[in-house]
């Protein structure tokens, strides 16, 4: 039997300034002793490698995420990779991303984190104006993005950009603008989100008071129409709903999420779905980055949950996710594994509405439905036989 491939996804989480959109486990920190952290790395994925997932699976795909990873050295990098080929098989044209910022500090970088073993980097541009960079809080302006684009060009062969559209008061001329110059990077891959209002965050505080007016629904959907328009012409259809891609040049790591399959995640606040003995585990780190530091050196792991998923709410994360992709979910492979099915009758009645469709045995949301998809599985997850 073939061993089941997986990825390793790795948090570094500090960045030089939190933006004010974040709600992802991130912190300022003034000084990061790199050699301290990359060893505490090494330890728990030495853990998950002696007690959660077998040293024969192949590493498909690698993802350094925060935080912001390119504040970390090109040798911290190497150094987690080498840990890493040390534990598993890693197979040949292994993906390994790392999410950077444009600030000149950070691109001086590229070359470095390139000899390391990184080959594909995607870079948090977020807008292309200096109005709104400073609205979003990000430390880089428009003409260091413009240089970081290029300078990531001439190091990677992959290259992704994320931008956050639906700001507030933009208009659907302003973001097609952005998005046309965005689009004429040349890039294979963009990451395009729609600007949500987090709680705990400060844009939520803002909100709440007024000072903040996020764009209403119906212009935000006016600009998703555009971003889809715009990228379908330039080749880049969207494969998930906010990723899009040239055929082939999908982001394999998040596939695998999206496929629902197994990966490991270290470091503080990092999530894991991996298989042992066959029963599907969630594992979770503590998120205080010191206290998982502080962990790791008294455990030799700074895990905190290690939790067996049922097939119920395995088969209800498996839906959720693969109906992000444009691909959809095989029903007969999701029968298969998990023993379970959606709903013929649920199926029909929202292919009447135009929300999903058929083909091949798969499902799908329309264009229609990704625009409401999270009422689209509900309907679906409330009707299986879970």
């Amino acid at each position: 039997m073939t061993a089941e491939p997986f990825g390793i996804y790795i948090h570094w989480p500090f960045c030089a300034a939190k933006c004010p959109y974040c709600d992802f486990n991130s912190h300022v920190r003034s000084q990061i002793e790199e050699t301290a952290w990359t060893r505490a790395i090494g330890h728990e994925l030495t853990y998950f490698a002696n007690e959660l997932i077998s040293a024969h699976q192949p590493v498909t795909s690698i993802f350094f995420g925060g935080g912001t990873p390119s504040l970390m050295g090109g040798q911290a990098a190497g150094a987690v990779l080498e840990t890493i080929a040390r534990l598993w098989p890693v197979s040949e044209g292994v993906e390994v991303t790392l999410e950077a910022n444009p600030s000149s500090v950070e691109t001086e970088r590229f070359r470095d984190y390139r000899a390391a073993g990184v080959n594909r980097v995607s870079l948090g541009v977020q807008a292309l104006n200096d109005r709104d960079l400073q609205f979003l809080g990000r430390i880089h302006n428009a003409a260091e993005a413009r240089v970081a684009v290029s300078v990531a060009q001439s190091v990677f062969d992959q290259v992704s950009i994320d931008l956050i559209y639906a700001r507030p008061e933009q208009t659907a001329a302003q973001w097609r603008a952005e998005l046309k110059e965005a689009v004429a990077f040349g890039t294979d891959h963009l990451s395009l989100y729609q600007l949500t209002i987090e709680e705990n965050t400060p844009f939520a505080a803002l909100a709440r008071t007024g000072a903040l007016k996020p764009l209403i629904d119906d212009s935000a959907a006016d600009l998703y129409e555009v971003t889809q328009e715009l990228t379908e012409q330039a080749g880049l259809p969207a494969y998930e709903i906010s990723n899009h891609a040239r055929p082939g040049s999908e982001c394999r790591h998040n596939l695998l999420y999206w496929r629902y399959g197994s990966y490991a995640g270290t470091g503080p606040g990092a999530h894991g779905r991996v298989r042992k003995d066959g029963r599907r585990l969630a594992t979770f780190c503590e998120k205080l980055p010191e206290r998982w530091v502080a962990r790791v050196a008294n455990e030799g792991h700074g895990t905190v949950e290690v939790t067996e998923i049922g097939p119920a709410d395995a088969a209800r994360e498996h839906l959720i996710m693969s109906l992000r992709l444009r691909e959809g979910l095989d029903l007969s492979a999701y029968t298969a594994r998990w023993g379970t099915s959606l709903s013929p009758s649920r199926i029909r009645t929202l292919a009447a509405d135009g929300l999903v469709e058929m083909c091949d045995n798969r499902i799908a949301a329309t264009p229609k439905g990704r625009l409401v998809l999270n009422s689209v599985i509900a309907v679906l997850a409330e009707d299986c036989a879970l």
